[in-house]
């Protein structure tokens, strides 16, 4: 089919991604032949058995893959053909589109190029925007900045890898240690240096990378470069908006509700409830959505003079917000007015007066968290109850993994709260089939769950989850029942996932090693002799050894995997006495960016080796055995 530009509302192409995804329960990009008439069904485009049939069979005679599946944006061109067909077969009708979606190929999966992919204007400009604002002064980007909006320079810009790394580390500080950025004479292989380093590396802050390599980067495929932005965007607007990082957010609290219930809520649900805080102390109606609710601009203008009041009160300078513009009749000029308030507090950010009119949920979405970044009004909030902050734990370093492991992979939902989110099993069953163990889902309840006996619903969940592990994954688990799980008991949880999250490190050694299982014996004897055959003289005795707290161990194997990568003059070498705490971070901070440069895909933080935990410090030597194992065999 040859390739064609055509256009989708921003709002169709959410609600297909809705009915996909409700569809497309294990989450793993595709749906098949007889999930198919379910999905029309799901997006309201009825069709008889046999005109799916007929698609199918158009569809497969063009799949050289001959998997009889189709992905989002395969389903995507099918739609819109569909639409196209149904609109040119009935009485024309004149349609205006104020919001656009670039689509670009065509059905076939021959090539790439010829697969039916989308990409938003409205997503690109906004994107553009906050780019080039927020890296303005960065030295390292400034032969990309400042893009274009108007062209496809975002696109083209990620070439090098700069621009995503340096994105990375403004979403999540420090993730990637600069040191290891190629900035100068950039040939190809060191472009490709630096995009790998930026998708492992993206990988590891729970970004979905899966589907995106560096060659994908290096050609600027615009749905791709899309995506990965969005999400690491979205990593860091969503960063603070949590309760153990943030104690205004217990303000947020109705009467009578439990902490617990607050904690549970996602970024986006304590966006919506933030919103809806101020705007009943504003003596306005709430919102329910960041679509069709704010298309007037009046929850905004509420919004934007409720929290420049409440930050008056706590400081001397004072932002006065003009509300004139509600009586402006036309919503797109009244939006113009309500970004002009915004700009007042240097919020004029991700969204255009079209984007507010049309309620493009991702853009508005976007604002509203900047909004709430910078001015949350919150500082001076009584909290409900007296509540202490001394009851809220935050985050663990070993639960940041897990949570970043398990999103990287494309579980649905996305997990925000280690334990709350894993207590239907949906998840953990996911995990299951990334590692290889076949899920029977005709045993497995997914939401909606029923109203009466949902928990019930769930708990059967866990107990599936936990038998998978005991008789078919062989994973130790005494004194685990599938009710740890649901009432989200840290400690068993933690111990699932990780022997989840060790399986899926060391599969591909067991690959590329004809299937013998690979213990930890087998991975620490491949250490010492592969450092040995290059005279390193950094051994270690177990994945306990103090002298991984130096990172040099680490260091020393990457030199040997891929010759010339260590800058030494980087290297904190221990020589009459021992190195200190700040040295060995930034050696471990060095290793790590270091592993994720050259491909391996380390899940482990900076701390894990400085503090010599033996678990992330084993899947940081199984991830290198991986890469080196990989290489010699090509």
């Amino acid at each position: 089919m040859a390739s064609y530009v055509t256009q989708i509302s921003r709002e169709d192409l959410e609600d297909l991604r809705e009915a996909f995804n409700k569809i497309d329960i294990d989450n793993s990009g595709y749906v098949s032949d007889y999930e198919l008439h379910e999905l029309f069904k799901e997006v309201r485009f009825s069709l008889p058995g046999y005109k799916v049939r007929e698609i199918m069979e158009t569809f497969i005679s063009g799949d050289t893959n001959k998997d009889e599946k189709i992905s989002f944006e395969e389903f995507v061109s099918i739609y819109q053909e569909l639409k196209s067909k149904q609109l040119s077969e009935t009485f024309r009708k004149s349609i205006t589109r104020k919001d656009g979606i670039r689509s670009f190929g065509g059905m076939s999966r021959k090539s790439s190029e010829g697969t039916q992919h989308s990409y938003s204007d409205e997503e690109k400009v906004a994107f553009v925007n906050w780019i080039n604002k927020a890296l303005a002064k960065d030295p390292d980007c400034q032969h990309l900045l400042p893009m274009n909006p108007d062209n496809e320079s975002l696109f083209t810009s990620v070439r090098d890898g700069i621009l995503l790394c340096k994105m990375i580390n403004l979403s999540q500080p420090d993730t990637i240690d600069e040191r290891v950025i190629n900035t100068k004479k950039l040939t190809t292989f060191k472009m490709t240096e630096n995009l790998v380093l930026a998708l492992n590396s993206a990988s590891a802050i729970g970004c979905t990378v899966v589907s995106i390599d560096a060659h994908d980067l290096m050609a600027g495929k615009p749905h791709l470069v899309l995506g990965l932005y969005w999400q690491i965007i979205k990593v860091g607007l969503f960063a603070d908006i949590e309760i153990s990082r943030n104690e205004g957010l217990i303000a947020l609290l109705l009467d009578g509700e439990e902490l617990e219930h607050l904690m549970s809520l996602s970024p986006e649900e304590l966006l919506l409830r933030w919103v809806n805080y101020h705007l009943r102390n504003a003596g306005t109606k709430p919102i329910t959505n960041f679509t069709e609710d704010i298309k007037d601009s009046r929850a905004y203008f509420y919004l934007l003079r409720q929290i420049a009041h409440e930050e008056s009160k706590e400081s001397k300078t004072s932002i006065n917000i003009d509300l004139d513009g509600l009586n402006e009749r036309n919503l797109e000029r009244r939006a113009e007015l309500m970004l002009q308030q915004a700009a007042k507090m240097d919020c004029r950010q991700f969204v255009t007066p079209r984007d507010v009119t049309n309620g493009i949920l991702k853009l508005n979405l976007a604002f509203v968290a900047n909004l709430f970044n910078m001015h949350s009004g919150l500082q001076g909030a009584q909290y409900n109850g007296g509540l202490e902050m001394a009851h809220i734990e935050p985050e663990t370093h070993e639960e940041k993994i897990y949570r970043n492991w398990m999103n990287s992979l494309g579980v649905s939902p996305h997990v925000n709260h280690l334990y709350r989110d894993l207590c239907d099993g949906l998840v953990i069953l996911q995990l299951y089939e990334r590692v290889k163990v076949r899920v029977d889902w005709k045993k497995v309840t997914r939401p909606p769950y029923p109203l009466l006996g949902a928990n019930m619903k769930k708990l059967e969940n866990c107990n599936y989850a936990v038998e998978l592990g005991r008789n078919v994954a062989h994973f130790s688990l005494v004194g685990i029942g599938g009710e740890n799980i649901n009432q989200g008991s840290s400690l068993h949880t933690l111990a699932l996932l990780w022997q989840l999250m060790r399986r899926y490190t060391v599969m591909v050694l067991s690959q590329l090693g004809d299937g013998e299982k690979v213990g930890d014996q087998v991975i620490l004897d491949w250490v010492n002799s592969t450092l040995t055959q290059k005279k390193k003289k950094t051994q270690i005795t177990s994945f306990r050894d103090k002298l991984i707290s130096t990172a040099l161990p680490v260091i020393d194997l990457i030199d040997v995997i891929a010759p010339g990568t260590v800058k030494w003059d980087m290297v904190k070498m221990v020589e009459k006495k021992e190195l200190d705490e700040e040295d060995k971070l930034n050696n471990a901070k060095y290793a790590i960016s270091l592993a994720r440069k050259i491909g391996a895909r380390v899940y482990a933080l900076p701390d894990d080796l400085v503090e010599v935990n033996p678990k992330m410090v084993m899947t940081v030597f199984a991830c290198l055995m991986g890469h080196g194992l990989k290489k010699s065999v090509r």
